[in-house]
């Protein structure tokens, strides 16, 4: 476990440094487009440090905000609230967790965070209502130790990072072909690097981002699952609660792209449909996989 602590602090420390290389390039670039000179190196750091350090310190309330999550209460969620309180003891976390509750249909949770004592539970209403007990004490043990492996820190700044990379990407694009309607000459070099640029970054945009994506190795659902059986010693209750997870049809409405990889297992059902749920570019290992490594630990 140790191991894959400092792992995930190192992977963490390398893709802040890839995404600030990339973004200082991009603005470089849409900066010499627009003639500002000298000054451009400049803005381009400025902008990449910022928005890593905005990333870092903010990825948590940013995923909250684009997932419509609301603080749990012990009025309307008091079992939630009970399962964490006893986990606290067996996880070994010195700081308790923040709940949040997303009303959704679809039974699914995750964890995010910057580090432990600064950690976010979240789980969806139909999670609460669709799960037992032991169901759902598995499920909450199992973002407890993505929290306690910091597993929960790469994950949130690859989403915010890539997110902003994707963004950048589709505002280049944009201004080139909104550039492109006008016929000025002295628009001739602006538009040609932007054209250019918008090329770049719309190629290697989701390149770089499921590349990121994947960095997060889906080796650590099965560590986070051995973890949460050592938390709860009942691995008949994790498994029981991925097979509902796994079986149950509905969508998740607040899910995308950027944040699908944070959730325990994938939030989109309709994509898997027909297809092999288990290739090189998933960002989960397969649930008949990890219900067999369950398996095995009894």
């Amino acid at each position: 476990m140790y191991e894959d602590i400092r792992k995930n602090k190192i992977k963490t420390g390398v893709i802040v440094g890839i995404f600030i290389l990339f973004i200082t390039l991009i603005v470089y670039y849409i900066c010499m487009a627009f003639d500002l000179g000298e000054i451009s190196i400049i803005i381009a750091l400025a902008v990449s440090i910022i928005s890593a350090w905005s990333s870092y310190y903010y990825s948590d309330k940013i995923i909250l905000s684009l997932n419509n999550a609301r603080p749990a209460t012990p009025e309307e969620d008091q079992k939630l609230v009970n399962i964490l309180d006893a986990l606290m003891v067996s996880s070994g976390l010195e700081a308790k967790p923040r709940l949040y509750v997303v009303e959704d249909n679809q039974p699914n949770a995750f964890a995010t965070g910057r580090n432990p004592k600064n950690a976010v539970v979240c789980v969806t209403t139909a999670l609460l209502e669709k799960l037992d007990y032991y169901e759902l004490e598995g499920v909450i043990a199992h973002e407890l130790s993505h929290i306690k492996n910091y597993d929960i820190r790469l994950s949130a700044i690859v989403t915010v990072m890539v997110g902003l990379v994707v963004m950048l990407s589709d505002m280049v694009s944009r201004m080139f072909f909104w550039g492109g309607r006008r016929n000025n000459d002295n628009d001739n070099n602006g538009n040609a690097i932007l054209m250019l640029l918008g090329l770049i970054a719309i190629i290697l945009a989701p390149i770089f981002g499921q590349l990121m994506k994947l960095a997060i190795s889906r080796r650590r659902e099965f560590l986070a699952d051995a973890t949460a059986v050592e938390f709860t010693r009942n691995p008949d209750g994790l498994i029981s609660a991925l097979q509902k997870l796994e079986e149950d049809p509905n969508e998740l409405v607040s899910a995308n792209n950027a944040t699908a990889h944070m959730y325990i297992i994938n939030p989109f059902k309709k994509n898997l449909q027909g297809k092999k749920k288990r290739n090189i570019w998933s960002t989960h290992p397969s649930t008949e996989d990890r219900i067999e490594a369950l398996r095995n630990l009894k």
